[in-house]
């Protein structure tokens, strides 16, 4: 499990990276984001299957449409909301009744 965990880690922080990037070209940055952002969504359906990612997919593709958003860390936002802030159910105690 932990070594999953470390390769989604890995390839969200690379992914963020890659839309990252595209900030730094002043003009054709914009036209890369038009081609980058569906194909985010995509990476980030397969990534995280499903509720949670189908709304995460959501969420990067219009992190990256949207001109200025491009700083956001979406991937790696998720990994954490993934494994460290979620909340996981507590496990509700059995009752055994024991007959004498």
């Amino acid at each position: 499990m932990n070594t999953q965990k470390n390769k989604l880690l890995k390839k969200g922080i690379l992914l963020d990276a890659m839309g990252m990037a595209t900030m730094l070209i002043p003009v054709a940055g914009t036209i890369i984001d038009l081609l980058w952002a569906p194909y985010a969504a995509k990476k980030m359906t397969e990534m995280y299957p499903g509720k949670k990612g189908k709304i995460a997919s959501v969420v990067v593709f219009l992190e990256e449409i949207i001109p200025g958003l491009d700083f956001i860390p979406t991937f790696t936002l998720m990994w954490l909301y993934t494994f460290v802030w979620k909340k996981q159910p507590k496990m509700q105690p059995i009752r055994v009744e024991v007959k004498d």
